[in-house]
C-alpha cells in the first residue's frame, strides 16, 4: 500500500500539460525542420543548376547555346569531349595531377611535420615561430608576385613544375599546419609516452602514432590543397610559358580565340578539368566533416 501510496503521490507532482501546447510544440518543430529543408534545398538548386548548366552546353552547339541556352540539347554532341580531349586538355590535366599530386605530398607532410614539433617539442622561440605561421595567413599572391618571378627567375624554375609546386607549398603551409596542429592538440600524451617505452623514437611516434590517428585531418587538409593547386590560375599562367606543362586552368585559355570560339568545345573542357574535384569531395565528404570538426576541440 505504501508504494502505491507513493507512485500515486508521485504521478499527482508532475506537472500537468494540456494536449493542446503539445500540438503546438510538434507543430512548430515541424515548422521549423520544413523551413530548414527549403533553405537547403534552395541552395543546394543554387549549387547544383550551374554545374548542371555547364554540362548541358558542353553538348550543345555554340549556335544553340546563345539562341537556346536554358534548354536542353536538340542534338547531343558528346564528341565536344573528344575534341576537348584531343585539342589539348589530355597534357593539360596530367600536368594537372602532376601539379596537385607533389603539391598535396609536400603541403601535408611538411605541415605534419611542423605541428608535431609546435605541440610535442618545447623550445625556444615556439611562439615567435608560430606568429610567424599566422602572419603568413595574411600574406596574399598577388603582393608577392613580382619578387617571387624574379626569384623563380633567378632560380632558374621558370617553365618547370617546380615554378608552380613550391610557390603552392609555402602558401598552402601556414593554414595547414594550423588545421593539423589543432587536431595534434587533441592526441592524449599518455599514447605518445607509451610509444616511447616501447623503443619508438621521436620519428616513429610521429609516423606510428600520430599520422594513423589524424587521418581524417590529413585528408582533409590534402582535399584543400588539391582543390587550391588544381584551379590555381595566377601563378600557371605567369610562371609557364611552354604550352606542354601547362596545366588545366591556364590551358583552357588556348581555347578562346579573338575571331570564333567553339564554346561547346570549351564548356566541355570545363567539365573534364571541375569533375575530378567533385569527384575528390563526394568520396572523402564524411572524413572532410570528421577532419574539420576534430580539429576545433582544442586550439
Amino acid at each position: 500500500m505504501d508504494r502505491e501510496l507513493e507512485t500515486v503521490s508521485e504521478r499527482s507532482a508532475t506537472p500537468f500539460v494540456p494536449l493542446t501546447k503539445k500540438k503546438r510544440a510538434s507543430r512548430s518543430s515541424l515548422a521549423g525542420t520544413s523551413s530548414l529543408f527549403l533553405v537547403l534545398l534552395l541552395y543546394f538548386v543554387a549549387i547544383a543548376y550551374p554545374l548542371f548548366w555547364m554540362v548541358m552546353s558542353s553538348l550543345k552547339e555554340s549556335s544553340e547555346i546563345f539562341s537556346d541556352s536554358w534548354g536542353l540539347p536538340t542534338r547531343w554532341l558528346f564528341e565536344n569531349y573528344v575534341t576537348a580531349w584531343q585539342q589539348g586538355i589530355s597534357d593539360y590535366f596530367l600536368n594537372s595531377v602532376i601539379v596537385t599530386s607533389v603539391t598535396c605530398f609536400l603541403t601535408v607532410f611538411l605541415s605534419a611535420l611542423g605541428a608535431y614539433g609546435l605541440t610535442r617539442f618545447q623550445f625556444r622561440g615556439k611562439q615567435v615561430i608560430l606568429i610567424l605561421i599566422l602572419g603568413g595567413l595574411m600574406l596574399s599572391p598577388q603582393v608577392s608576385l613580382i619578387p617571387l618571378y624574379k626569384l623563380i627567375q633567378n632560380l632558374g624554375l621558370f617553365n618547370t613544375y617546380w615554378a608552380l609546386i613550391i610557390p603552392y607549398v609555402a602558401y598552402r603551409l601556414p593554414f595547414t599546419i594550423l588545421l593539423i596542429r589543432a587536431h595534434f592538440l587533441t592526441i592524449p600524451k599518455e599514447i605518445e609516452e607509451a610509444a616511447y617505452l616501447d623503443g619508438c623514437s621521436s620519428f616513429g611516434v610521429f609516423t606510428r602514432v600520430f599520422l594513423p590517428l589524424s587521418t581524417p585531418i590529413l585528408l582533409t587538409s590534402t582535399l584543400l590543397t588539391a582543390y587550391f593547386s588544381w584551379n590555381e590560375f595566377l601563378f600557371s599562367i605567369i610562371f609557364i610559358d611552354d604550352n606542354k606543362l601547362k596545366t588545366i586552368p591556364s590551358g583552357l585559355m588556348a581555347f578562346r580565340d579573338m575571331l570564333q570560339t567553339d564554346w561547346g568545345v570549351l564548356l566541355a573542357g570545363l567539365t573534364i578539368s571541375a569533375l575530378p574535384i567533385i569527384l575528390l569531395f563526394l568520396f572523402m565528404q564524411k572524413y572532410f566533416v570528421r577532419g574539420l570538426t576534430t580539429g576545433g576541440i582544442k586550439g
